[in-house]
């Protein structure tokens, strides 16, 4: 293409693995070429440097990526060390990934272990209960409207089922108040047993 830009436009952007499969992809806008040259991966490939923009590609969400990259996301409680902005990239690639990875729902009837212990703001919560109802770096919401959504099917989990919920003393001190239009002054955590309790969810305290 010489020195001149061409503008691509939309696209769709996904991450391989170390094999080559797709991990999953975010949906790209206003995709610029900067930069090709000849790659080091075989004959008649190229390696294109972009800018794009992206509004789901959040900050921190490298890491996530590169446990799952190099299959070294398998195992619970990767989460607890991330600050704010951490999480908030763990979330958006367990949902990213979730997606794309399209599970089957656990039968109504089954019972899912949420541990409490490191529950210490919402964004936790929703990491710690992604986690327990479809593993490692799962995904189960990431604010009501989505759990509310997640509770319906297709997301891991056939309602109704049972909560066990552990230190569960230690994760409600640790929800913000809510700030929702109908319930000012309310807990979070009081809101998300509603939501469970719409939904026949039967929670279980530990």
């Amino acid at each position: 293409m010489g020195s001149k830009r061409a503008l691509a436009g939309n696209a769709n952007l996904a991450f391989l693995d170390s094999s080559g499969a797709s991990m999953g992809q975010y949906f790209v806008n206003d995709v610029t070429p900067e930069a090709v040259r000849p790659s080091t991966r075989g004959a008649g490939l190229v390696d294109l440097t972009v800018r794009l923009w992206c509004d789901n590609a959040l900050p921190q969400s490298e890491w996530p990526w590169e446990l799952i990259r190099a299959g070294q996301m398998n195992r619970t409680g990767l989460w607890h060390s991330l600050g704010p902005a951490g999480l908030r990239g763990w979330l958006s690639v367990a949902l990213t990934r979730h997606s794309f990875r399209s599970l089957p729902d656990r039968p109504s009837g089954a019972t899912f272990h949420l541990d409490g212990e490191y529950i210490v703001c919402a964004d936790s919560f929703y990491c710690a209960l992604g986690e327990a109802v479809n593993g490692p770096g799962g995904y189960f919401g990431w604010n009501l409207d989505a759990l509310d959504d997640c509770l319906r099917g297709r997301w891991g989990a056939e309602s109704p089922f049972t909560l066990e919920w552990h230190s569960s003393s230690v994760s409600k001190s640790s929800f913000p108040q809510h700030h929702g239009p109908s319930k000012e002054g309310v807990s979070l955590f009081e809101v998300v047993l509603e939501i469970f309790r719409d939904h026949s969810i039967d929670i279980i305290f530990r």
